[in-house]
């Protein structure tokens, strides 16, 4: 079985991406990264590189599936409305491209990487190193986030075709 995932960590300056490959149970990085943007910029301008560079990685990698991180709790108004405006570019341009798109909360992410939702950002990473065997963790945050939110999608898919492989025998 093989599957290829875009996992994404929106923002608004940075977007965290990769693009995660599993092949017979066994997940691999192909790529990650950051779509950067410049806060010289207008948030209209910012918002259009954001799709731009996504469409660029979707006709690049050519994944299969997306997982995206959901919105959460923000203690700034002003920052929830920007990555919500980025997210809705990111979601336009998945589903533009009739890629199937997975939404996984924060909370999620972390107990699938390390069964505890009250994981440390360095636990994450250090989990995605091990899942992946890589030499270091990714580099920079947001890039190993999405590297986090790929792996999180594979792991729940995984988990449902144990149910539903379960749920035959039974």
């Amino acid at each position: 079985m093989h599957s290829r995932v875009l996992g994404i960590d929106p923002g608004t300056a940075t977007t965290g991406w990769a693009v995660v490959e599993e092949i017979n149970k066994n997940p691999r990085l192909i790529a990650c990264g950051c779509v950067n943007t410049s806060k010289l910029n207008s948030d209209a301008e910012r918002l259009v590189e954001i799709g731009k560079d996504i469409s660029s990685l979707i006709k690049k990698y050519k994944p299969e599936e997306a997982a995206i991180e959901d919105l959460f709790f923000f203690k700034n108004l002003k920052t929830a409305i920007t990555v919500a405006q980025a997210r809705g570019v990111i979601l336009y341009e998945i589903k533009k491209n009739k890629i199937p798109i997975q939404n996984y909360t924060p909370l999620q992410v972390k107990q699938a990487l390390t069964g505890y939702g009250r994981a440390e950002k360095k636990q994450i990473q250090e989990m995605v190193k091990n899942i992946l065997k890589l030499r270091c963790v990714p580099k920079p945050d947001d890039a190993a986030d999405a590297v986090a939110i790929a792996i999180c999608h594979l792991n729940s898919r995984m988990r449902e075709r144990i149910n539903r492989e379960s749920e035959r025998t039974q």
